[in-house]
């Protein structure tokens, strides 16, 4: 099989009836269509028609068996959208601002406590008291000149000179016993005067001036009267009371679309294109009548390939078409073919 016929192939069985030298197109032919083709036996007598094969077929037409949607019809309906009610509106109450005098605290009485009164004075506070203190005693010495005898007097034979002193005239020579006095030194030394010891110290308290806080009066509870306390607002008084509307609300009702399914979907045999039947031309008719109707059969070439089936099963669900296979009726559909007769 061309190519060009591939997206015809079915699932199920495909039938043509051809008659002896018949080679035109469906497309092109414009007679009467001739009468059903009759079965013969071999011995030339007509055959029972098989209930296998297409029904009434005629000679040059394909067939091939196609699913069949179901069919629906579809009606309106009168239903209920909401069932009949109340509004129930509520009307609130209605309020005035007027001024009013309003007590905000109750007389009390409160403790408020007098603190204690103090005066600085100064008072005499001694830091440290009266104490005994041993106190070691330094001896005690003067220095005093005291006379020394470095030698004792003495007498001793001297010669004397001068005549008074010559006691021999003859021998002219004087001899005078002299009293040598004692030889003294005066030197200076310490005496003691009073010896080492211990004495007692006495030593006085000692004070210091100090600033005090001296209590005046003690501190005190006393009961305090709070007044009253009073101030003017603005309030709101109810003038009116809240209430309630109950306005009725009939009942709404609408038309609905229904469909209902008036038959099941099934296989029947439907007038096809096959390559008995079609032409170039027809394919690239189909083509162009696929892409106004705005489903892409792809390039316009005439060759009825996949994309082009592709788009003439998309046509056919969209108008209910029995699907699968390139029906007359889908030709009728696209304005590609006219109906005979």
């Amino acid at each position: 099989m061309n190519r060009r016929y591939a997206g015809l192939a079915v699932t199920g069985l495909a039938v043509v009836m051809l008659a002896g030298g018949l080679s035109g197109s469906f497309a092109a032919d414009k007679t009467e269509p001739a009468a059903p083709a009759e079965m013969m036996t071999a011995a030339g007598h007509p055959a029972a028609q098989d209930p296998l094969l297409p029904p009434n077929a005629r000679a040059g037409e394909c067939f091939a068996r196609v699913f069949v949607p179901p069919e629906y019809n579809t009606g309106t309906k009168r239903v209920l959208l909401h069932e009949a009610s109340e509004k129930v509106e509520t009307i609130p109450a209605r309020y005035e601002w007027t001024e009013e005098k309003v007590l905000v605290r109750d007389e009390s009485e409160k403790l408020e406590v007098i603190p204690a009164k103090y005066k600085t004075v100064e008072e005499k506070v001694m830091v440290k008291p009266a104490e005994e203190k041993l106190v070691p005693v330094k001896a005690e010495y003067k220095t005093v000149e005291e006379k020394v005898l470095v030698r004792a007097g003495y007498t001793t034979w001297k010669k004397g000179r001068g005549p008074i002193q010559r006691v021999d005239n003859g021998t002219g020579e004087i001899m005078c016993l002299v009293e040598v006095p004692a030889e003294y030194k005066t030197i200076k030394k310490k005496v003691l005067v009073t010896p080492a010891g211990v004495a007692k110290v006495e030593i006085p308290a000692e004070y210091k001036m100090v600033k005090k806080q001296a209590l005046v009066d003690p501190a005190r509870v006393e009961k305090i009267k709070v007044p009253a306390e009073y101030k003017t607002v603005k309030v709101q008084k109810q003038v009116e009371p809240a209430r309630e509307v109950r306005t009725p609300i009939p009942a709404e009702y609408g038309e609905v679309t229904e469909v209902k399914k008036v038959g099941e979907g099934r296989m029947e045999w439907r007038p096809i294109l096959c390559e008995t039947n079609t032409t170039p031309d027809i394919i690239t008719s189909l083509q162009k009548a696929l892409l106004d109707s705005g489903f892409d059969p792809g390039p316009i070439d005439g060759d009825l390939g996949y994309q082009t089936m592709t788009a003439v099963e998309r046509f056919q669900q969209s108008k209910g078409l029995p699907a699968g296979q390139l029906t007359m009726e889908t030709l009728y559909q696209l304005g590609v073919l006219q109906p005979k007769g």
